[in-house]
């Protein structure tokens, strides 16, 4: 199977991350902020495609004061299972009386039950388009009332236009940190792999599940951050 995390990427997976999406420090810092709002006592909080960790260990470092919460790590691909180890070792030492547990799993097969916050950070574009729906489904029913799920994907345009001039903006964008042949040979790595929907079509996939309330609160170039509460 091809590697299209990049975890193996030179520079790390996070900081490759980091320069590949414009703004990508601020979308996970609102991410743990808006947590605030939702993460409650005697719940479950689960990170979908939680890669080396990051996220999942920003949640409990931001919300240590919350008693019995339980975090879940979730992530599939093989090439992050030291991060994630790494990531377990610094939590248990430095918050012992936090619950967190790392797994390598496919989260279409996890159960969700008794949540107050799901995130999943650019994960459901590997997904089969097949699969997004019965998973945003199960999402949905794990959570408790006015529990959330906040997200972020990489959304195509509905216009062809449109799409083409966002397109050769990010391209130059991400020439400040990667060549020409780089860019281009990620995305051919990507190409069969990463099916992007348009945000209207993510938008139908969460009011469907029942989600009423949808929100965006972050953009940038193709990429779309927002929450849908339950």
């Amino acid at each position: 199977m091809v590697d299209f995390t990049f975890a193996h990427r030179e520079e790390g997976f996070d900081e490759h991350i980091d320069k590949s999406i414009r703004g990508y420090q601020h979308l996970l810092s609102d991410v743990v902020s808006l947590s605030r709002y939702f993460i409650e006592p005697d719940t479950n909080v689960y990170d979908i495609g939680c890669s080396t960790g990051k996220v999942t260990e920003a949640l409990v470092r931001k919300n240590e004061d919350i008693n019995n919460v339980t975090y879940y790590g979730i992530e599939i691909a093989d090439g992050f299972v030291d991060a994630m180890q790494t990531t377990q070792s610094r939590i248990t030492k430095e918050f012992p009386n936090s619950k967190c547990v790392f797994m390598q799993e496919d989260a279409r097969q996890k159960d969700i039950r008794n949540a107050s916050l799901v995130t999943s950070i650019f994960t459901l574009q590997f997904m089969p388009q097949k699969d997004r729906s019965a998973l945003i489904q199960k999402i949905y029913d794990g959570l408790n009332e006015g529990g959330a799920f906040v997200f972020a994907e990489k959304t195509i345009c509905e216009s062809a236009k449109f799409q083409d001039m966002i397109t050769f903006n990010y391209y130059d964008y991400k020439r400040k940190f990667f060549t020409t042949q780089d860019i281009m040979d990620k995305e051919q790595t990507l190409r069969n792999m990463m099916k992007p929907n348009t945000w209207h079509q993510i938008e139908q996939y969460m009011h469907d599940a029942g989600f009423k309330d949808v929100q965006p609160f972050w953009r940038n170039h193709m990429f779309v951050g927002a929450m849908a509460v339950k």
